[in-house]
């Protein structure tokens, strides 16, 4: 009866425990060196994971625009040369990637390449290698982590320039990201796997950026693609003071962001993204589900070298 006894208690107190553990906070400090391809999911993690009670995000940025894994490497080396020189920038502050790095007890990094550069697999080394080198310097016991990028809108003129199509860049990059995580033991979060099951989901049904066609302020052209969007701008080349219709062919547009936030939420945190109750107010539920299911695809399919 005593050992009877001894058994219970025992089992009543590991599911106390375990309760505990499932409902305790989990915090995370992030840090992105990257471009616009990463500082596009900030937005909407941090109003994911503030509508979990049971998650905490601190996140910074080492990410500039548009830049390449090489020239990260040379931002840092000028940084070096001269203290004076803070390429970085989080708020008013301005720092070196090195003083970033020194700068908290990092749980993640993430690196990625500039997508100009994304599927060309030359473009990375060494400088992926001396990046990485340099993260395991100054944060020790951060793990690094890969954003596999997306490719463009299919109206993109850069695939002309470059003579690929939409499927061609993403396979390019997909399989170059890859690589990269084999040598170095990462894990990858797969943002363009998951635009790419998005399309594949709706098939003949996408639909690319309208290039041609009239448009008065405020209508956009419209793309049912989450790489893409129509913004009115001032015209800064001719000083008039009117606005101008342009065209971004490269980001991810609303839906992409919020898709990009329930990947990376569900990858930090270890959540099922279907399950996420945030979604912006004007998205439609349909949608938000949709986006959501993306995110859980590309994490499920997506095979890590390292978990």
């Amino acid at each position: 009866m005593k050992q009877l006894s001894k058994i219970l208690l025992a089992s009543l107190l590991a599911f106390v425990m375990n309760a505990g553990l499932e409902g305790a906070e989990k915090s995370l400090k992030v840090l992105t060196i990257g471009n616009s391809f990463a500082s596009s999911v900030v937005g909407e993690l941090n109003r994911i994971v503030k509508s979990d009670p049971e998650c905490k995000l601190v996140i910074k940025r080492a990410n500039l625009g548009g830049c390449t894994l090489e020239r990260h490497w040379r931002e840092h080396l000028k940084g070096e040369k001269d203290p004076n020189y803070k390429p970085y920038r989080n708020g008013k502050n301005k720092n070196t990637l090195v003083e970033l790095l020194k700068s908290d007890k990092w749980d993640i990094v993430t690196i990625q390449q500039a997508s100009t550069g994304s599927f060309k697999p030359e473009t990375y080394e060494p400088y992926a290698g001396n990046l990485i080198a340099l993260i395991r310097k100054y944060a020790p016991s951060a793990e690094i982590v890969i954003q596999q990028t997306w490719s463009y809108n299919q109206s993109s003129f850069q695939f002309k320039r470059w003579k690929i199509d939409q499927k061609t860049m993403y396979e390019r990059a997909r399989d170059a990201y890859e690589k990269m995580a084999k040598r170095y033991n990462c894990r990858v979060i797969p943002t363009g796997l998951a635009v790419q099951i998005h399309r594949e989901k709706l098939g003949k049904n996408l639909i690319s950026m309208p290039t041609t066609g009239k448009y008065e302020y405020p209508k956009v052209p419209v793309t049912n693609d989450l790489v893409g969007y129509g913004i009115w701008r001032k015209d800064k080349k001719k000083n008039t003071g009117k606005k101008v219709l342009a065209r971004d062919m490269a980001h991810l547009n609303a839906d992409g962001r919020y898709m990009q936030g329930c990947l990376w939420f569900s990858f930090l945190f270890g959540k099922d993204p279907v399950k996420i109750q945030y979604a912006p107010a004007k998205m439609k539920k349909e949608q938000a589900e949709h986006l959501r299911k993306c995110a859980a695809e590309a994490l499920a399919g997506y095979k890590q070298v390292k978990k």
